[in-house]
């Protein structure tokens, strides 16, 4: 049967098409491959067509109606799985058990709500004028675009003056070296330069099988050259300080090794914490906690997470059980280092801080003092960066040994495949913000976008007005729960919404793939946020661009951007008919955020109103309040020295404003008095007077000119621009905050001495021949001259002049001394008579010489010459 059944298929074969041996059997046989779907053998002479793409050919983001949609046929990164605990394995499922969620109003069912009841004229406002709408669609549904919004933007390319920086083979250069600075050269070991470039592979790093079974899972082919580098030295246990651009794989970089050396820990009895992992923000320690527990998932390697706004009794559970690596934020650790029992990081091998030029900031300043404080000595130290600082003192905090400096290209540079745009904000026209963002989230950006603002407030408006224009929204900033963050995180990344609008929370070490464009409302406020903030995109290899809006304030940061630039810069302008469309609808909807943002006030207010009933009914009642369970928390600060260090970080403007509000809290506009309903009504009705105002200008104008001030005659492109200002001023400030800490007097440091370089005598040149040196005054040579000898002498100047005051201030308060300490000083004892007191006498704060004499500077009888 199997033979008759051959037989079958090869007359059906034959029969369908007849193939000749002669000279037409080439073509029947391509025939029968195309037909079959089958791959054709390239003979060797043949000539193949060339189906490659131009690689210059760069795209161009223009207006179009249509959205990346990824191709829903079949998915590439489809694999079986071996088991059903495999199948049901989620790690955001791993990190949702420590999630505390509470009953809270969506701002999305606001927003649909507001949608639904959109009356008529609002939205023909909102509606394009030559839209041609279809049958059973209504006026309130989603708004398309139109023939005229697919006008294309206007694109300049803008070069960078002078000469252009080499880049070697087209792709980022791994260098090792040593600190050459005066004064530090001897701070970092000097390795050999391009000692791990033969490494191409994860093979070539002698790791373990269940960590090669996981790096094939997650999919990782090839090391990253800050990968590459890392690995072999973090293996042989040496402090490590490293930077590398975003998006270059420096979480694996620092984790494989780690792992690599807890597989062969010893089995105690009793389980020991040995790693521990210090990340700026919550997000960040999310996502590390993700990526560990996807390279442990084939090992016995515990790993727990503390950080801040998930449930403290369920970290508490784990950290307890003392897994073998802590994720954690400062202040939670601290936190669980005080209060949570059988926990502590005496056992602590090694220490990792992932965005360390964030974590050596004032701002964590104190916390990092006391968790390395706790850390055991005897550790190996690891700090990682995409811009990281060279200053040794901010390292030296850390107190690094003979640390390896590994930088992977330059610390001021962006990813090589970004593409970066700016679009100029004109003098006068900082109110059109709001309108060019929503044009081009509309028209150019639909999708896998991130917006980055400076401020909460603004945060939550923009969400609010890309919602009501029909946009999948979502938003992430430190007002929300960490269970709403959590959740905006992952809409965005499961591609159920489209645009997430951040505060700089945001900015560092986020890893979403899908991310294509990164647009800054404003820009910020150093080129260290920039290049954090356009990091987002254009990572592991992939293209991305980054918009940037840029007002006559930020052509400083524009120019630095534009300088450091390898690619040239492309400055996009977008019609003024458009923007002026968008300005209309951004207008017409400026009612409907008000309401949404009196609805979520009335809730809030509703909340406390609760509150403060519950605990009035208690009271009343009988019955002692809610007190938590155990004893109150402990901290490393007193009350009033966290007060302080609050006060000191928010600045004196925040101080000045907290005194306003409590002065404002005494009068008639209490919170608790607010009604939501009036506050609405009121609203409307400055909005109505400010609209007859704008009638009936021309009338009036002496009137209006008299009331620009008065804000119930505002127009709402005034208050565009008001906000705009104050998201431009809250920039300013953090730069006016960080200059001051950066013009901070530092301690003087020696230098290595002229003569010493030179080989000859002091003042000579290289080739020892003598040079003129100017008469300098002797102020001028103190202040000058940074020699480590006279550095030494300034040090022991100022040690002595503290020595006098003290001894001027005791004579002062007549303190008497005693006759033998009397006698001695005058020289009139006969068992000391003739010995030096000089060195003595100055080491015990008596500062002069033995014997005494008549003069100060004169030699006494001991012979000791006072200083």
């Amino acid at each position: 049967m199997k033979k008759d059944k051959k037989q079958k298929e090869a007359t059906g074969i034959s029969n369908g098409t007849e193939i000749h041996n002669g000279t037409n059997g080439t073509v029947e046989t391509s025939n029968l491959t195309r037909r079959l779907d089958l791959l054709k053998t390239i003979e060797n002479d043949e000539e193949v067509e060339d189906f490659s793409e131009e690689s210059e050919t760069e795209v161009e983001y223009q207006p179009t109606k249509l959205k990346n949609q990824k191709l829903t046929d079949f998915d590439g990164s489809f694999q079986f799985v071996s088991s059903v605990k495999e199948y049901n394995y989620d790690t955001w499922d791993d990190l949702m058990r420590f999630v505390k969620r509470k009953n809270r109003g969506e701002v999305k069912d606001k927003i649909t709500n507001v949608i639904r009841e959109r009356t008529k004229e609002s939205a023909d406002a909102l509606r394009d004028d030559d839209e041609n709408e279809t049958d059973g669609v209504s006026y309130n549904e989603a708004i398309d675009l139109s023939d005229d919004e697919l006008k294309h933007d206007y694109m300049r390319v803008k070069e960078r003056k002078g000469k252009k920086a080499v880049v070697e083979n087209g792709g980022p250069t791994v260098e090792i070296k040593d600190e050459t600075e005066e004064g530090t050269k001897e701070y970092f070991e000097e390795m050999e330069e391009g000692a791990n470039e033969q490494i191409q592979s994860f093979y070539q790093m002698d790791l373990s099988r269940p960590l090669m079974k996981a790096i094939g899972a997650l999919g990782y082919i090839y090391p990253t050259p800050i990968q590459a580098s890392t690995i072999p030295i973090a293996l042989m246990g040496r402090d490590i300080c490293g930077c590398a651009a975003t998006g270059t794989g420096k979480t694996a970089a620092y984790m494989l090794p780690t792992l690599e050396r807890l597989l062969y820990k010893p089995n105690l009895a009793q389980a020991v914490t040995r790693v521990l992992v210090l990340v700026p923000t919550r997000e960040l320690g999310a996502q590390v906690y993700q990526v560990t527990k996807q390279l442990t998932q084939f090992t016995n390697v515990d790993v727990g997470i503390a950080i801040g706004g998930l449930d403290v009794k369920a970290q508490e559970a784990v950290l307890r059980k003392n897994p073998d690596i802590v994720i954690a934020t400062p202040g939670r650790l601290i936190d669980h280092i005080k209060n949570t029992p059988s926990f502590s990081l005496d056992s602590i091998e090694i220490l990792i801080l992932d965005e360390a030029d964030r974590m050596l900031d004032e701002y964590f300043a104190e916390q990092m003092k006391e968790i390395i404080r706790s850390c055991a000595a005897t550790r190996q130290t690891m700090l990682f960066s995409a811009t990281m600082t060279e200053e040794v003192k901010d390292l030296a905090a850390v107190s690094l040994k003979k640390p390896v400096k590994i930088f992977v290209n330059n610390n001021q540079t962006v990813a090589f495949n970004l593409r970066q745009e700016f679009i100029r904000i004109r003098e006068g026209r900082e109110a059109d913000r709001e309108a060019i963002l929503a044009a081009l989230v509309c028209r150019t950006f639909h999708d896998h976008c991130m917006i980055f603002v400076q401020t909460k407030r603004t945060a939550h408006r923009l969400r609010i007005l890309l919602g009501l224009l029909g946009v999948k929204t979502g938003e992430l900033h430190g007002d929300l729960t960490q269970a709403q963050r959590l959740e905006s995180l992952k809409q965005f990344k499961d591609e159920q919404i489209d645009i997430l609008v951040a505060t700089d929370v945001a900015a560092r070490g986020l890893d979403i793939s899908s991310v294509k464009t990164v647009i800054n409302f404003v820009m910020p406020a150093t080129m260290e946020h920039y290049i954090h903030r356009v990091g987002r995109t254009a990572r592991a290899g992939k293209a991305g661009v980054s918009v940037s809006l840029a007002g006559e304030q930020e052509r400083k940061i524009v120019k630095e951007i534009i300088k450091n630039a390898v690619n040239s810069v492309k400055n996009r302008i977008i019609p003024l008919d458009i923007i002026e469309k968008y300005r209309t609808k951004v207008a017409a909807l400026e009612s409907e955020i008000d309401r949404v943002l009196a609805e979520e006030r009335a809730e809030k207010l509703l909340r406390q109103t609760e509150k403060q009933l519950t605990s009035a009914e208690r009271k009343l009642m009988g019955q002692a309040a809610t007190k938590p369970d155990g004893p109150p928390r402990e901290w490393f600060q007193t009350l009033k020295e966290r007060r302080e260090e609050k006060d000191r970080l928010a600045g004196e403007e925040a101080a000045e404003k907290k005194k306003a509000k409590k002065r404002k809290r005494r009068g008639d506009d209490d919170e608790e008095d607010f009604d939501p309903v009036r506050y609405h009504a009121e609203k409307m009705k400055k909005q109505k007077l400010a609209a007859s105002g704008a009638q009936d200008g021309k009338s009036k104008k002496s009137k209006t000119d008299a009331s620009a001030g008065d804000e119930t005659n505002k127009t709402s492109r005034q208050m565009a621009r008001e906000r705009a200002m104050e998201e431009l001023r809250k920039v300013s400030m953090v730069q006016a905050k960080l200059s001051k800490i950066r013009n901070r007097p530092s301690r003087v440091s020696a230098t290595e001495e002229q003569g010493k370089s030179g080989g000859g005598k002091p003042g000579g040149d290289r080739d020892g021949k003598k040079q003129k040196q100017k008469n300098f005054s002797r102020f001028e040579r103190d202040l000058t001259d940074v020699g480590a000898k006279n550095v030494k002498k300034l040090r022991y100047d100022a040690s002595k002049k503290q020595r006098m005051d003290k001894m001027d201030k005791r004579k002062q308060s007549g303190v008497k001394m005693s006759s033998e300490k009397l006698r001695n000083k005058k020289g009139l004892n006969k068992q000391t008579k003739g010995k030096s007191f000089g060195q003595k006498g100055g080491k015990k704060g008596f500062g002069g010489g033995g014997g005494g004499g008549k003069s100060a500077g004169g030699r006494g009888k001991g012979g000791g010459k006072r200083m």
